[in-house]
């Protein structure tokens, strides 16, 4: 059986705010914006190269703005993306060096935490075999 993660639903307390912040300031690509009624508008973003999206609106989720946290997203370069992350505005961390990889991390406006992670190089000392190491 095939699983794919498509859609991650991100509870904000304004909608046109956090869709500002993911598009003009974290790069996301902006997919669906439709307001079904006064009660209900769903609002589907998209990181580049990603075959999953985050979702919010009005209407859509149940849970406290702010109260997602640790969403992940992986990164060719954390430093690279920390500096493009601050020069479009967004506070984000140093670069967090560990030994499963580089990290930086940043808040939406309601306090929702995301973290962008450089992956390790396997490859490194496994003897060029290229696999991730069982753990």
């Amino acid at each position: 059986m095939d699983i794919k993660l498509e859609v991650v639903t991100v509870p904000v307390s304004d909608v046109d705010r956090a869709k500002a912040f993911y598009v003009d300031q974290v790069g996301f690509v902006a997919d669906h914006d439709q307001a079904v009624s006064d009660e209900i508008r769903f609002v589907q973003l998209t990181p580049p190269g990603s075959a999953c999206s985050i979702a919010f609106g009005k209407g859509i989720s149940k849970m406290e703005p702010g109260s997602l946290q640790a969403i992940m997203c992986v990164v060719g370069d954390a430093e690279a993306a920390r500096t493009e992350l601050a020069s479009r505005g967004v506070e984000v961390s140093d670069v967090d060096d560990q030994p499963w990889g580089k990290f930086v991390y940043f808040a939406d406006p309601d306090g929702n935490g995301w973290s962008f992670q450089e992956l390790p190089d396997w490859s490194t000392g496994a003897g060029g075999s290229g696999q991730r190491p069982e753990n």
